[in-house]
């Protein structure tokens, strides 16, 4: 059996990613602050299963025990491929550079960096030891590749994750390993970090009236749908090394 540890579960993509995964007979651990209504109860097929970490990615250090103790079981009885999907991730602060405080910084890089690289970095040690398959996802953004007034901390932390996963692939590829690292940009869903944006004032963040007409417009995509398709990428293709994946590109 197949075995994915996905953060951020609790809601949107992570728990759609997590119910795609279980109807393909995926053994799931999610990692999150709080458990999603839905995924205890929530079947999939055949031998599927779903369990619960507690995580707050914004403390570096109980993420890097947590990771640790989850790869030392998983590597030590997996015989098929592990997945580790790094899902979670905040907008916020949404503010013009000169308005951020130390505390809102460290807990964005947190959690859109600093948790991914150490997830990363745990799992490939063990995939290595224990010579399991290992295929890293890491969920980026539209916003790595462009400038968005308001967004300079979160258009930095997706940059930064873009050119981790990138290295990393380059990496795995050239020791030979057999692991993979892509990254996924889900484009705009409707999500409660699409209802964060919309709350913002004008002045923290020039284009929030385009956010508001996602609504109008019903342009924000189904996370269901969009869970579905990463999930397709992983099972139904020979997946690139270092490629950056979009939603967008199988709509």
């Amino acid at each position: 059996m197949k075995t994915a540890v996905v953060t951020g579960t609790s809601r949107g993509l992570g728990e759609a990613i997590a119910k795609h995964l279980m109807d393909k007979e995926f053994k799931v651990i999610g990692v999150a602050r709080k458990d999603s209504n839905a995924l205890p109860s929530y079947k999939g097929k055949g031998t599927a299963s779903y369990s619960y970490r507690y995580g707050d990615l914004q403390d570096t250090a109980a993420c890097a025990q947590i990771f640790e103790e989850l790869a030392a079981d998983i590597f030590s009885n997996a015989k098929d491929s592990v997945y580790l999907i790094n899902n979670a991730g905040v907008v916020g602060p949404i503010a013009t550079a000169d308005a951020y405080s130390l505390q809102e910084l460290e807990a964005h890089l947190a959690i859109n960096l600093t948790a991914p690289m150490l997830a990363c970095s745990i799992f490939l040690k063990y995939a290595k030891t224990h010579n399991v398959p290992l295929v890293i996802v890491n969920v980026t953004s539209g916003a790595a590749e462009r400038s968005v007034h308001g967004w300079s901390a979160y258009s930095t932390s997706k940059a930064g994750l873009n050119r981790y996963t990138e290295t990393v692939a380059l990496e795995e590829s050239e020791a030979g390993s057999g692991n993979i690292a892509i990254a996924y940009n889900p484009g705009i869903m409707d999500t409660d970090m699409q209802a964060d944006i919309r709350s913002s004032e004008p002045e923290q963040f020039q284009d929030v009236q385009k956010f508001k007409d996602y609504v109008t417009n019903k342009s924000l995509r189904d996370p269901m749908f969009v869970g579905g398709v990463l999930v397709d990428i992983l099972t139904s293709e020979s997946i690139e090394n270092g490629k950056r994946y979009a939603v967008k590109d199988y709509v």
